[in-house]
Order: structure tokens, then sequence, then C-alpha cells
């Protein structure tokens, strides 16, 4: 594929200031659906299929930096500079899987500045929520893994994915970096965690946290999104304002995206593989389509004996704690 074929996105205004976090729900009966941050205090809700404007979430009084939706696209959640968000600066529904129920959607996962993870069960908006162990810095990132017995974060000021034992509160591994991690996601199938950090994106496996694949961006990169269908390429995004597609397996660069008119901080795959968003400073969305996967892609990704992979089909071993082929944590 020619690196310079000219791809041409569909752009979608409403923000006006940077977009700084976008999250796509997963395939619901009612199709799927994005949801973006911004600076301006405004998440908006669009159809992730046409970048269609369905509505904008008032009550902020801060920069929203983090938002999200539930597994049915039903619930969506928030965190803010002022704080409105109980309390948090980032904030994430728990990961949830095919045999999860929806009534398990009503976890509500957040941390922030004050160093400190809080577990939220929106069934009971008036109880105290669950305080997990105080974080080294300020939390930037934050996600359930495992069935919602472990909780990923990453902090502002310093490097490295921290690895929470639900149970009892502590971190139980460590995914080294240099610098501090700005992007992390856990593929749709439970086996990648995609992060970067500085100028590198690094593929870590989810499951025994070992480092699978670690490359050298041309830029400092902000974010990165493994496609989901196949798991052969990559997105990223960066400060130098492009929107680059890599091979998984090869680190070769694919496609360059030129369009949006300030730094990239967020990109990510929508759930079914065939586009991309990207947010950037701009304060614009677009909505890239990447082509089809022939039959020389699928052959290429059968022969690398990629799978798909859930948290029921494999277990799962971390420090301190094993989880079983039925998802429960055993001591």
């Amino acid at each position: 594929m020619d690196k310079k074929k000219v791809t041409v996105p569909l752009v979608c205004h409403g923000h006006s200031r940077p977009v700084v976090d976008l999250f796509y729900s997963p395939v619901t009966p009612d199709g799927y659906f994005l949801i973006s941050a911004s600076k301006d205090s405004k998440p908006m809700l669009r159809n992730g299929e046409t970048g269609d404007w369905i509505g904008t979430f008032e009550g902020h009084k801060g920069a929203v930096w983090s938002a999200c939706l539930d597994s049915n696209a039903l619930r969506a959640a928030s965190g803010s500079a002022d704080f409105s968000a109980y309390g948090s600066h980032s904030a994430k529904f728990p990961w949830c899987y095919s045999d999860y129920s929806p009534s398990d959607t009503h976890m509500l996962l957040t941390g922030g500045l004050e160093k400190t993870l809080r577990i939220y069960d929106l069934n009971r908006p008036d109880a105290a929520p669950r305080e997990v162990d105080k974080s080294p810095g300020s939390i930037r990132i934050v996600t359930w893994m495992h069935s919602d017995q472990t909780i990923l974060s990453s902090c502002t000021d310093m490097g490295g994915v921290r690895l929470w034992d639900v149970r009892t509160g502590k971190i139980v591994q460590t995914l080294e970096t240099k610098a501090p991690v700005t992007s992390a996601e856990v593929s749709s199938d439970g086996r990648f965690i995609t992060t970067t950090d500085g100028s590198s994106v690094k593929f870590w496996d989810a499951n025994y946290f070992g480092l699978v694949k670690n490359y050298s961006m041309p830029c400092a990169v902000e974010s990165a999104s493994l496609e989901p269908k196949y798991g052969n390429k990559f997105v990223t995004g960066g400060e130098d304002m492009w929107v680059r597609v890599f091979d998984f397996f090869t680190g070769e660069e694919i496609a360059c995206n030129k369009g949006h008119h300030g730094p990239v901080h967020c990109v990510r795959f929508a759930p079914v593989g065939n586009s991309y968003a990207s947010g950037s400073e701009d304060g614009t969305i677009r909505f890239w389509q990447l082509g089809p996967a022939n039959k020389d892609e699928q052959e290429t990704q059968n022969a690398n004996g990629k799978m798909k992979v859930g948290v029921n089909d494999v277990a799962r071993k971390i420090e301190g704690f094993h989880i079983s082929k039925d998802g429960q944590a055993e001591g």
C-alpha cells in the first residue's frame, strides 16, 4: 500500500476546545456509539458509524479528561478537572465480556489527582465508595481487567502501568516504561494491553504481562489502538498532527493520514474494526475508513496464530493470585 495515499476523513465539529479522550461502546442492538471528552467541559455522544451527533452532556464546570459508556451504551460516565464526577480525574466502567449480564455495569471505577482508586456501586448512590490503596502518583488512566478482578492504572508523573488485585487492593504487577504512560487499552479479546509512552508503542501480554512488541514512533505519541477484529494493525496519534497506521507484526508504516491542525491526543478503533477515530487539539474528531482485510491479510493473520481469547478461555497467573478458567480468583 502506498504510504502517501490520501484518505479523506469524516470531520465532526462541535467541540470548542481540544478533544482529549474517545471511547467506543461495544456493538449493541442499536449499533455502536462514540463518546468524546474535551476541555470545553461538554462530553458529546455520537453514532459510532456515521459520526452523527446524538447529544451533549452538560453540567461540568471544568475540562473533561475522560468519558466512557457501559457495555450496553445506556450509561455514560465522565471525569473532570472540576472534581464533580465522584471527585475523580478519570473514570471507566468495568470492561465487560460477553458473558456478563447487564446488571454488572453498575460498578464504576475512578481515579485522580488525589492518588486514590475508588469503586462506586451505582445502584447505591448514597453509599460510600470502596477505596483501594494509594497510588504512588496522580492517576491518569484507570480501567478494569480480568472480569473486574484486576485494575490497571497509570500515573501522570512517573512511568509504568500498575496492576492491582481488587480483592487485596494491592499492586501485584508493574509493567515498566521509561516515560509516563499516556494511553492504555485492553484489547477486545482480552489478549493484549496497548500502551504509549514517550515515542514508543508497546504491546503487553494481558495474561502473563510480558512485553510482546515495542515499536519506536517518528515522534512523541499520545495514543494508540489495536485493530479489534484481526489484530494485525494498530493506529497512533501524536504531536506531529498525523494519524498513522502500522502493521502489528512488523511495525511497518502502512498509512499516514493528514488533516488535523493540532497534536492528536487520542485514537480509537471502532469495535467492528473497519474504521478508527482521532481527536485533536484542533477540537475536531475525524473518522477514518480502514480498507477491508484481503485474503492475504487474513491468511497472514491466521499463520501468525492470533486467536480470540476471552477471560473464561485461559488460566491467568498474576503475582500473588491465580485466576482460574471459570474467572474466579484463587489464593
